[in-house]
């Protein structure tokens, strides 16, 4: 999470610290009072009845055949149809070998003899101590296993101790939202308080833990702290000017069915700043770390020309950041974005519908607030770089006219050291000096 620096940034001055730390500490503070408030004591489980248990099983052996016809399909209905022999590893069957019908249906699991699956254990309503199972879906918790291990080497390997890092902000980010965010907002306390003490504490966390604990850092969180409540400002004021329900997607729909009390609306913002936050990080801290480096490869900046500098490159970072997050959007949405496609209403009508203008506020408050996020962090970074320079290191400070020189003079005594430092002394004749045109209008030896 943001740009990677791995020389150390310069020391702050002693009284640039103490203003950082007298102000980032109580925000700090305040962040863990305000977890402390919201964190989850009675999480109410979902109302969704008793899950049906699953075990781990091999496929062993597979057999299809015509499917028959049906009183809805006269002719061969579709399939696959057959058998699939399955041996149980888990439950109270383990080691048994069961028969469970192929798959079939949209998204079902096509199967091969080797397979490692999940089996779903039903028991038959009329005969309770008969159970009977079908194939949910494949196992993937080695594949998964082996990517998250390669990307973990991958990360150390070329980060270094400094990707370690970042491995461990990753985690503690996950940690947070599993054990305060989701918990938090399914018990039914409010999303957009939540999210914001979330993002707030991943920030803190994240950064320092990845980046040290340095006045660069500070800078950084403290633009992204201002940028991630301008955000939520933001996305406020566009849900409700929009009259968006949080209703917009089958994933909240299905929600509200088993947690009734969960605030859509609220989650929606709640996603958005989430949704910000991994983006703001990379911006913020590239911006203090450029503003650091240009002050420390050219010291004689002012405070105007290292932010006016700073910006530029800030520019760049936004122009394809913005791509990104419209990106990012799209691509988990393409199924909608598909949908929509088949849609017979005209354009007009499809862009103003729930469904596309929740992903268009998202993509709108998220590019204002990293936006905003440059010239604040920027202008912080400028300050805290030029805030130990005394008036006489200002490069725009007006000294006044420069001493005049005084080339003739400055000869004569070179001159006359030379003439001391001869063999003979003092006694011996000097050479004979090029006449001063200042002094005399004689041209001549």
């Amino acid at each position: 999470m943001g740009a990677d620096h791995t020389r150390p940034a310069p020391s702050a001055p002693p009284g640039v610290r103490r203003i950082l730390v007298a102000t980032v500490v109580p925000l700090f503070v305040i962040t863990v009072i305000a977890a402390l408030v919201l964190w989850p004591r009675d999480s109410r489980p979902a109302d969704g009845g008793a899950e049906p248990a699953r075990h781990h099983g091999t496929v062993t052996r597979v057999v299809t055949e015509p499917c028959p016809p049906t009183p809805e399909a006269p002719g061969a209905a579709e399939g696959p149809c057959g058998t699939v022999t399955v041996k149980v590893e888990q439950g109270p069957d383990s080691g048994q070998q069961v028969e469970t019908p192929v798959p079939a249906g949209p998204g079902a699991p096509t199967v091969a003899v080797g397979d490692e699956v999940v089996l779903v254990q039903l028991a038959d309503p009329a005969n309770p101590t008969a159970t009977s199972y079908q194939i949910a879906e494949h196992q993937r918790g080695k594949p998964l296993v082996w990517l998250v291990a390669l990307f973990a080497a991958a990360i150390v390997a070329f980060g270094r101790l400094r990707g370690l890092a970042a491995l461990a902000g990753l985690g503690a980010s996950f940690a947070i939202l599993l054990a305060f965010v989701v918990p938090g907002i399914a018990a039914g306390g409010s999303p957009l308080l939540i999210a914001i003490t979330g993002s707030a504490l991943i920030m803190f966390v994240v950064l320092y833990l990845t980046h040290g604990i340095t006045a660069q850092t500070s800078v950084a969180v403290l633009g992204t702290l201002g940028s991630l409540v301008l955000t939520g400002v933001l996305g406020s004021l566009a849900t409700a000017a929009t009259h968006l329900t949080g209703f917009g997607s089958e994933e909240a729909t299905t929600l509200s069915m088993y947690q009734r009390d969960v605030d859509l609306h609220g989650l929606l913002l709640a996603g958005i700043i989430i949704g910000s936050l991994g983006v703001l990080d990379d911006v913020t801290v590239t911006q203090a770390a450029t503003v650091t480096e240009l002050a420390h490869a050219n010291p004689g900046l002012s405070r105007t020309q290292l932010y006016r500098a700073a910006t530029r490159v800030g520019r760049a970072h936004i122009a394809s950041t913005v791509n990104t997050i419209v990106l990012a959007y799209a691509g988990a949405s393409l199924p909608l974005l598909l949908l929509l496609t088949a849609d017979s209403r005209p354009v007009s009508q499809i862009l103003t519908s729930e469904f596309l203008a929740q992903e268009i506020v998202r993509s709108a408050v998220a590019t204002l607030g990293l936006v905003a996020a440059v010239p604040l962090t920027t202008a912080l970074a400028a300050l805290v770089a030029t805030a130990g320079r005394g008036p006489a290191d200002d490069p725009a400070r007006d000294t006044g006219p420069a001493p005049t020189p005084r080339p003739s003079a400055d000869r004569d005594a070179a001159l006359e050291a030379l003439s001391a430092s001869r063999p003979g002394g003092p006694s011996t004749p000097a050479p004979a000096r090029w006449p001063d045109p200042e002094r005399s209008t004689d041209t001549a030896w």
